[in-house]
């Protein structure tokens, strides 16, 4: 008895994969299997010709063979747990800085083959679940973007020595590899550049004080302007976030109405601080200059367009995943910084 049904349509093999690529079966498996001892420049070939025929790794032979998962976990780690209407959940996704991290680890992990997963923790058991997945097996390392300074995962991943990568400084000396910004530099040239525009009356909106970045840009800046005779810079803390740093200016403005230059520590902030200025008829730079830091989208969609400190969020990502990469071909390998250095880039706000 003939069926009308046809046949069902032949999946692509490796030896497809290798045809289209022009290589062999074996370097297209070495290159699946996220063996790394393959020319580089050979990775991208073999997964354009992936994509070409539909090509389906089997990721559990694949761990079977490799003893890996072939994913990593980008972690996120706040200071309390936090559900799917959460405003800080908005935050993530609408916060440039976020955006620019992911997409800079993506840029070294798409090419050969290794997955991301994206995970936020927000108490020590998330923490602790986080470590437990490393060591069972469930992904082979994590980068973390930690947001408060007591956090305990960075020390939790430290003891159990398993691959892992800081964005940022950590809160207090521990043997974890971390990538990070001269912060003093940076904050140097800010400093330097409202000193040169003539500014007599500088204060800085901070960010969180207790957290390595809050208080290296809050320190670093009033240290460069001190080398510029100000004794004093006052400093009101924004948090990080537009609505602190409104809050900060607004009370800035209160207290110290003849002020004529801000640094402020994240561009985000800096929105705030110009929505606040032109609220209160100050323009800018006429009446107050205005410099922030990152260099994100929020510095070229302010009115008008901000001067920043530029720090290269893509880059350091980039190397992070390089690190946790290596970290984990090599698990004896030494803990690593590696510091990138910022730029000033001036545009009409100062």
């Amino acid at each position: 008895m003939s069926s009308d049904r046809p046949p069902a349509p032949r999946l692509p093999t490796l030896e497809d994969v290798a045809q289209v690529a022009g290589v062999s079966r074996a370097t297209v498996s070495r290159v699946i299997n996220n063996i790394r001892n393959v020319d580089p420049a050979l990775h991208k070939t073999v997964w354009d010709a992936v994509t070409a025929t539909g090509y389906v790794p089997n990721r559990a032979a694949r761990s079977l063979v490799t003893g890996r998962t072939g994913a990593i976990a980008l972690v996120v780690s706040e200071a309390e747990s936090r559900t799917a209407d959460d405003p800080f959940m908005g935050r993530f996704f609408s916060d440039p800085f976020f955006g620019r991290v992911v997409g800079g680890v993506l840029s070294v992990l798409r090419p050969v083959g290794v997955h991301l997963a994206l995970t936020l923790a927000g108490d020590e058991d998330a923490c602790q679940k986080i470590v437990a997945d490393v060591r069972q097996g469930q992904v082979d390392g994590v980068v973390v973007i930690s947001l408060h300074p007591h956090d305990p995962l960075p020390g939790l991943l430290a003891e159990a020595a398993v691959p892992a990568v800081l964005y940022g400084r950590p809160a207090s000396p521990m043997p974890i590899s971390y990538v990070d910004v001269a912060t003093y530099n940076g904050t140097r040239q800010a400093a330097d550049h409202l000193a040169s525009r003539g500014c007599q009356h500088v204060a800085t909106i901070s960010g969180s004080v207790d957290m390595p970045a809050g208080a290296d840009r809050l320190n670093g800046f009033r240290e460069a302007m001190a080398k510029h005779g100000f004794a004093y810079v006052p400093s009101y803390d924004g948090g990080f976030t537009q609505d602190g740093a409104e809050q900060a200016v607004e009370q800035l403005l209160r207290e110290y109405p003849e002020v004529d230059g801000i640094f402020v520590a994240s561009d985000v902030m800096a929105q705030g601080a110009l929505m606040v200025l032109r609220d209160h008829g100050r323009r800018v730079p006429e009446d107050v200059a205005v410099i922030g830091f990152d260099d994100s989208s929020a510095a070229t969609t302010g009115r008008p367009p901000l001067t920043t400190v530029r720090q290269p969020v893509e880059d350091m990502a980039a190397e992070m995943a390089r690190l946790l990469l290596a970290r984990i071909d090599q698990r004896g390998h030494r803990t690593t910084s590696v510091i990138f250095e910022p730029e000033l880039v001036v545009r009409q706000s100062a």
